[in-house]
């Protein structure tokens, strides 16, 4: 079964496998017998290569279109069976892609003594939250959003963040292995511009607010109310929407989008409140709602409160 990072790139490898088909099968055809019956105006032209000269070979394509020819993702990268016609051109596509896989990262310390990230300790488990640009942790591969599972064999599952910093600031300056999973809350999405230079999708405070209709992000299904982390691996945490709309304009035509989905547990606590705020409407009595009534209305009628208002501005008056 074949994948594709994106819905043009897998538009793109149907059309050009029909006509690929197409070309290498045609129907048989007798230049000496003239065609008859129903079907002779079918068969006049055997395939599309001898009609105007209109074909679409691989040879073609790669002649004239290089950038639409099938191309498959290295499986080096962490992608297999990646079917990519249009957005193998994107050299960030392979970097981009959250795999889930755990990989083994070997790094060192700097001359003052650090290794350039900082973890933060979420439900039991390690991730990255921040990685310095140009630092031993980004020179090794560590990304925003990774799990770390082991440093130099020691698990950190249940680990606070301070014992874990405790932990890299007694490893060696050489040689510090750690066990990373790759970004197990992200994913990738791949976007392809328009003729404008959009891919098709507003953000405010770096999160996806809407989408436009019948653009890359809508047809790629891009959802609302996520959080744009990277952009062609470009991490975008913490910058303004002005910042982030300029790496948007600096990207090429193929843009890879990495963002944060909700959790799971953020899901079950709204659901959660929601059916407890239900429960406590149905288990009002009448007698409470009357009595919240009574104290709500005042005793006295409208027209004896207009009265008595009238009759103070009265006194007043006089």
């Amino acid at each position: 079964m074949s994948l594709y990072p994106s819905l043009e790139d897998m538009k793109v490898d149907t059309m050009v496998r029909a006509q690929m088909s197409h070309h290498q099968a045609p129907p048989s055809f007798n230049a000496h017998r003239a065609p008859s019956g129903p079907n002779a105006l079918a068969q006049v032209y055997p395939a599309l290569g001898e009609y105007m000269g209109l074909e679409l070979s691989s040879d073609v394509i790669a002649l004239n279109m290089p950038e639409y020819q099938m191309q498959v993702a290295p499986a080096g990268g962490g992608i297999s069976n990646v079917i990519a016609p249009i957005s193998s051109q994107s050299p960030s596509l392979i970097k981009a892609t959250v795999t889930g896989a755990i990989r083994q990262v070997v790094l060192c310390k700097d001359r003052e003594g650090e290794c350039g990230l900082r973890l933060h300790s979420v439900n039991n488990g390690v991730f990255v939250c921040y990685v310095a640009a140009g630092s031993p942790a980004a020179l090794a591969g560590l990304r925003f959003g990774d799990q770390v599972l082991e440093i130099n064999n020691v698990p950190l599952a249940g680990l606070s963040m301070d014992q874990c910093h405790v932990i890299l600031k007694k490893s060696p300056n050489n040689g510090i292995v750690m066990a990373v999973r790759d970004r197990p809350f992200e994913r990738t999405i791949t976007l392809h511009k328009d003729s404008l230079g959009h891919v098709g999708f507003h953000f405010k405070d770096g999160k996806i607010v809407g989408l436009v209709k019948d653009s890359s992000a809508a047809r790629n299904g891009v959802l609302t109310d996520h959080q744009i982390l990277e952009i062609n691996t470009i991490n975008v945490v913490g910058m303004k929407d002005k910042e982030i709309s300029r790496v948007i304009d600096d990207s090429p035509s193929v843009v890879n989008i990495t963002k944060r989905t909700k959790s799971q547990a953020a899901r079950r606590n709204k659901i959660a409140f929601i059916r407890y705020d239900k429960l406590i409407v149905k288990d009002k009595n009448p007698a409470t709602k009357e009595n919240e009534k009574r104290k709500r209305t005042p005793t006295d009628s409208p027209n004896q409160q207009d009265n008595t208002k009238r009759g103070e501005t009265r006194t007043k008056i006089n």
